[in-house]
């Protein structure tokens, strides 16, 4: 089971380390596992997240998930992504930018971390919506029920998660602007940007989410509908397809872990130039590590881990909450990736091993009931 879901991941990783070496040496080659290991290590929340809305997907979809998914995660997220926002931020063409980050580096470096006021603005509101939209339903399964019980109440109110994102969204570009005014006004453009991002980010969450919610709706609806229809007669008409529906609800599902998974890995394009600027490693190490992601991903769903666990997921939002302010923190202070990364590890760790007491305590309790039965039975003998 464990070579079957994580052997591309293996095969991905000796051919990067061997492609790392031919690059560069063995110095390469120590910068790509400490990228991989970084990434891996940064995106622990997205699997767990990822898990609950893949185990909704078909064999099919899983599988595409990761093929073309990892194509459009490894390439076009750890690759061509820095080289577009450089083209973007410093207005040249792409080739330009391509030989920028291979010939000039330390510029190539410089243009992207003048572009994550940008990234950070529109990952983190992504990531936010993702978080407050969680924390407001109301859920039969409750973590920290003291914190969970009166926001399910609150979340009654409509839009309250667009409007509580949209306030701590002018909050930091406001924060943002009235800090660089302080230094000379260098920076108070970059306030507009910010918040241009930010609300491009919360329009596709709610556009890409929106219609994953739509179809995944008319879905159950079809299936319903088709179950009452077998019940009365099976009948030859017309009628549409679910495998359409289905195809439809999954793609939009699709799109929206695709969104998901570049919003994450804002943290770690911008956390790998702490160890290298060098485009063709970062390529090699972030994208070993989305590799191990897609597998334990999948891995999480077929093993039923989530059903197991079912606090995991509850501690993937906290993570994807707080990766969310880190990002939105980080448009003006620097933090280490080392803290974005024990941060999510700590609140996953820490809902693992809640899920883990909740199974034992029902296992006695079950226990318990059982042996009170027997005792019943035994005397009525």
């Amino acid at each position: 089971m464990v070579l079957k879901t994580f052997g591309w991941s293996f095969a991905i990783t000796a051919l990067g380390l061997v492609a790392a070496v031919f690059y560069g040496g063995w110095e390469a080659f120590g910068i790509v596992a400490i990228l991989s290991i970084l990434e891996i290590s940064l995106s622990f929340d997205n699997a767990v997240v990822n898990a609950g809305i893949l185990k909704k997907m078909n064999a099919f979809w899983q599988k595409i998930f990761l093929t073309i998914g990892v194509l459009i995660a490894v390439f076009g997220m750890r690759l061509v992504f820095p080289v577009v926002i450089v083209a973007i931020s410093a207005s040249m063409g792409p080739i330009e930018a391509v030989d920028l980050a291979l010939n000039n580096k330390d510029r190539y470096q410089e243009l992207v971390t003048d572009a994550h006021p940008a990234i950070a603005a529109f990952g983190g509101m992504f990531l936010l919506m993702i978080f407050l939209d969680f924390i407001f339903e109301d859920r039969d399964i409750k973590w920290l029920a003291w914190l969970e019980r009166p926001l399910a109440k609150l979340g009654k109110v409509d839009m309250l998660s667009v409007c509580i994102a949209l306030i701590v969204l002018l909050v930091t570009a406001f924060t943002f602007a009235t800090h660089a005014h302080q230094h000379g006004g260098t920076h108070v453009d970059k306030a507009q940007t910010v918040l241009i991002s930010g609300i491009a980010g919360l329009i596709t969450y709610m556009i890409v989410g929106g219609l994953s919610g739509y179809f995944e709706d008319k879905l159950e609806e079809e299936e319903e509908r088709e179950h009452e229809e077998e019940e009365e007669a099976a009948r030859s008409g017309k009628k549409k397809p679910a495998v359409v529906l289905a195809g439809q609800a999954a793609f939009f599902m699709f799109l929206y872990l695709e969104v998901l998974d570049a919003s994450f890995s804002f943290d770690g394009v911008i956390g790998a130039f702490a160890i290298t600027n060098d485009i063709v490693l970062m390529a090699l190490g972030l994208g070993i590590g989305a590799m191990y992601v897609r597998s334990l991903t999948v891995y999480l769903v077929r093993q039923g881990t989530l059903d197991d666990y079912v606090y995991l997921e509850h501690g993937a939002h906290y993570a994807i909450g707080a990766l969310a302010v880190i990002l939105m923190v980080t448009i003006q202070y620097e933090i280490h990736e080392i803290i974005t990364g024990m941060v999510g590890v700590i609140l996953i760790g820490w809902s693992f091993w809640s899920s883990v007491r909740r199974n034992k305590a029902l296992a006695a309790a079950e226990g318990n009931a059982g042996s009170d039965e027997k005792t019943e039975v035994s005397s009525g003998v």
